[in-house]
């Protein structure tokens, strides 16, 4: 009997899981919020960048158009 008893609690002992459902639970909504806000800080980041790109596209190009040789009179 004891070793029955001994050899049941032996192989009855696991670890608890729990399952994925659980885990949003525990997440909760402020995660929804962080996400939104990674999300416009990247396009904030990409809009900055275009904008950039395009401002020196057009700095070198008014320095291309004054860079021509004057003409004499």
């Amino acid at each position: 009997m004891r070793f029955a008893t001994s050899l049941t609690a032996l192989l009855s002992g696991t670890a608890a899981h729990a399952h994925p459902g659980h885990l949003a639970e525990v997440a909760g909504h402020g995660h929804w919020l962080g996400a939104a806000a990674l999300g416009a800080a990247i396009a904030i980041g990409l809009w900055s960048g275009l904008r950039a790109r395009k401002d020196r596209a057009a700095e070198e190009a008014e320095g291309e158009a004054t860079e021509e040789e004057p003409q004499e009179a």
